[in-house]
């Protein structure tokens, strides 16, 4: 026979979650007003959108890059330090290096962050070739008109620069190329290597550091005794 059913406001058995549901939503109206139920079913259409914009945009500024020339920067955190990855603009360090003006650089599509400081000589380095890799390809064509200035490009430079392919038009400027993998060094393992306790070497050289101080204080101590 069946249990007869549960009697409103009954508790549960045993050491059970007492039943809480709210079943009774109003989606239209409440006392707190209407429930603001967000969708997002339009993400492949507006994904599409963005992609067509980026391309009208690129075929309309066509032979100038999308976007700007960014520096190569490695990523935060010991997790992600040893990825490469493009960041926010050149330091002044950097553009200096290369010899391009800071207010220069802004018009010539180069990205520029007066925060970020290099730690190292060799980021600093890297990036400084990158520029000048960048200004050697460079190509200004004039402000208005025909007449070019001081600065711009011949005009035969200009005229291959409006033929390039248009598919290279809306792409990264410069992008990072693939890292090479590290070739793997293979080592024969001998008896010597087997028998070696990594371990025990660093607590030798650990204990060994701990007791330079109470060494050198008790040699002092005999020095003074005798």
């Amino acid at each position: 026979s069946r249990s007869p059913a549960r009697e409103v406001g009954e508790m549960v058995k045993h050491n059970n979650v007492v039943p809480n549901a709210h079943f009774h939503k109003k989606w239209a109206t409440s006392s707190r007003g209407p429930l603001k139920v967000i969708t997002w079913f339009d993400q492949a259409a507006k994904k599409k959108q963005r992609r067509l914009k980026r391309a009208a945009k690129a075929a309309e500024i066509a032979p100038r890059p999308l976007g700007r020339l960014r520096p190569a920067v490695m990523c935060p955190t010991a997790r992600y330090c040893a990825k490469e990855r493009l960041g926010r603009g050149f330091t002044l360090e950097e553009l200096k290096g290369a010899g391009i003006a800071p207010a220069l650089a802004k018009t010539i599509g180069i990205a520029v962050d007066h925060r970020r400081v290099n730690k190292s000589q060799e980021s600093l380095d890297k990036n400084v070739e990158r520029l000048k890799e960048y200004k050697a390809k460079l190509i200004v064509f004039p402000r208005k008109g025909t007449k070019a200035k001081k600065g711009d490009s011949a005009p035969e430079d200009c005229k291959r620069a409006m033929k390039a392919d248009e598919r290279f038009a809306g792409r990264v400027t410069m992008p990072l190329s693939a890292k090479p993998e590290d070739d793997v060094e293979f080592v024969e393992l001998t008896d010597e290597l087997t028998e070696a306790s990594a371990y025990g070497q660093i607590r030798h050289v650990r204990n060994e550091l701990k007791l330079v101080g109470i060494r050198k204080k008790a040699e002092e101590a005999k020095k003074a005794d005798k």
